[in-house]
This record gives structure tokens, C-alpha cells and sequence, in this order.
């Protein structure tokens, strides 16, 4: 089983409809499990439409709150109040000592020194993930809560969820899938580092600009310092030519295979606009140069991951 992580340098570049194109491409011949780690935006469940059969529960960190009935403090030298660097904790006549569970970022302080005892420190609940069927295949993907934080650990229980599920089968009972093709998250950060880490090779979506080029380099360094094959792909690449040179340019010093480019098209909008991969919609209103791009570019990525 082969996992693919699909990636980019900033969100928009073209990462989700190239992951459900390649979805299309994919399942044609092979077994395929899906997997949206880019749950601080997950929007692959859009183009899949996928039919959820398990909802589960993501708790990360924790969040501190006062017991009223044990708090002793009125406002004036306390303990928890004096000690808080994140300024969370604040008094009124009204409410006695009130934490702002948005400000409070879980350091357990307030807990330790609390003379009375009287702070609560539960598991902070920051989303859910979910376990779905798809007309492609299985799909794990999630859904951060708002202002929830800890993305990377929700990346980490997705993408576990997911591998798992290709090894053994849906079911559990096999058999293994051939690919896991994995919507990552964009950027440098940590949900990126643990939507890569240990993955057999990612693609790189990037779109002919100067900041394309600067964010493909930080981002295949990202990759490479991981010991991560990096491949990338040029989308909308017809809107200036020079640019798609330089980025191709740089893949051949860099030794990084450049697996395609696809061609500007409102086609590739249209399809989002229905809830289809590209080839989906080419089939219906045609778009045939965009859907060969992209089958082309699975061609060589299968070419270069056996």
C-alpha cells in the first residue's frame, strides 16, 4: 500500500480538486482509501459527497473552570487570577471568578495553586472526525471546531484512522488497499508535518507565480528534511508561461520530478460548483484537456511510486 499526500505551499492553489481528479483517475484500476487532513478547512467532503457511517468525538488539552461552590477568592490578590499570563481569568460582582475559555490555553497553573482546590481541568472538545463511504471509496475526514486549536493531533487521529483502514479493509477483514491518497493540509506548519511524516510521497501543487516558487521551496525543504519523495504538479499553468518555466527550471536542479501541469479552465469551477471531479464533469460537458492533464499526471505518479 502506497500513501500519497497531496500538499501545497497556501491554501487555494488547486490541492483539493487535484486530490478528488486523482481520486477519479485512481479508483478506475486500483483500491483507494481517502483520507482530508486539512481539517483546520476540510473541504474535500464537498466534491465527495460522501454518506457518514461513524462520528466521533475529538478532545485535545484542556480548559480550566472554577467551581463556584469551592472558590473563596473575591477578585482582590488571588492566586489563580495573579498567576494567569494569558489574562483569562477575570472577576465581577455577578459571576465571582470567571475563566474565558477562549483566552485560556489549557497550562493547568491556576489548577496547581488553587488553595481551595476549587478549578476543574476537563479534556477541551475541538471537533469531530468521521468515517464515511464515498462513490471513490472510504473517506476519514473531520471538522475543527471553531477557535479550536491542537489541528495537528486531529491530522494525526485522521490520518491513523485512515492507514489503518487501508491496511485491513474497512471492515477489518481485508483486503489491503493500493493506494491511500491523502488531502494535507497547506502551508509549513505542524498540521503539514503530521499529515507527511513517513508518507511514501508527496505532491506538491503549486500555481506560476512568484510566491508559488517561493512557497514550493519551503515547503518541498519541508518535505525532503523529512526524507519525503517530493513531486510536484503546476497548476493553471498557462497563465504565465515564464513563471512555469522558472518553477520547472528549479525542479531540474533540485531533482524533483515535475509529474504535470494542467491548463486554466472555468471547467475545473463549474465542476467544484456541482460537487464533481474534473474527469466527472469532462464527461458530461466535456473539459477533455483539463481531465487528460490530471490523468497524466496519475500515470507518471504511478510510474514513479512503485
Amino acid at each position: 500500500m502506497k500513501e500519497i499526500v497531496v500538499i501545497s505551499g497556501k491554501g487555494g492553489t488547486g490541492k483539493t480538486s487535484l486530490t478528488a481528479a486523482l481520486a477519479s483517475a485512481a479508483v478506475k484500476k486500483y483500491r483507494v482509501v481517502f483520507a482530508d487532513c486539512d481539517v483546520d478547512a476540510s473541504d474535500l467532503h464537498l466534491l465527495f459527497n460522501p454518506d457518514v457511517k461513524e462520528t466521533h468525538d475529538f478532545y485535545s488539552s484542556h480548559v480550566a473552570r472554577i467551581d463556584q461552590k469551592k472558590c473563596i477568592s473575591y477578585g482582590t490578590g488571588t492566586v489563580c487570577k495573579d498567576l494567569c499570563r494569558f489574562e483569562a481569568i477575570s472577576y465581577s460582582d455577578a459571576a465571582g471568578m470567571v475563566i474565558d475559555e477562549t483566552s485560556c490555553e489549557g497550562c493547568g497553573v491556576c489548577v496547581r495553586f488553587c488553595p481551595a482546590h476549587g478549578i476543574e481541568f476537563p479534556d477541551r472538545y475541538c471537533g469531530q472526525w468521521f468515517v464515511s463511504d464515498t462513490r471513490f471509496g472510504p473517506l476519514v475526514h473531520a471538522a475543527l471546531d471553531i477557535g479550536a486549536e491542537n489541528s495537528g493531533k486531529l491530522v494525526t487521529t485522521v490520518r491513523t484512522a485512515a492507514k489503518h483502514m487501508a491496511q485491513n479493509g474497512p471492515d477489518g477483514s481485508g483486503p489491503e488497499a493500493d493506494y491511500l491518497i491523502v488531502d494535507g493540509s497547506p502551508g509549513t506548519g505542524c498540521p503539514v508535518i503530521a499529515s507527511i511524516t513517513g508518507c511514501d510521497a508527496v505532491v506538491v501543487v503549486t500555481e506560476p507565480t512568484l510566491s508559488g516558487l517561493h512557497d514550493l521551496e519551503r515547503v518541498a525543504s519541508l518535505a525532503r528534511h523529512f526524507s519525503v519523495p517530493v513531486h510536484v504538479c503546476v497548476n493553471k499553468f498557462d497563465i504565465n508561461a515564464e513563471q512555469t518555466r522558472s518553477i520547472i527550471e528549479w525542479c531540474s536542479r533540485n531533482s524533483i520530478p515535475v509529474l504535470g501541469t494542467i491548463p486554466w479552465d472555468r471547467s475545473v469551477t463549474a465542476a467544484q460548483i456541482q460537487g464533481l471531479s474534473i474527469q466527472e464533469y469532462a464527461q458530461k460537458h466535456g473539459a477533455a484537456s483539463v481531465a487528460d492533464a490530471v490523468n497524466t499526471i496519475w500515470e507518471n505518479l504511478c510510474q514513479l511510486t512503485q
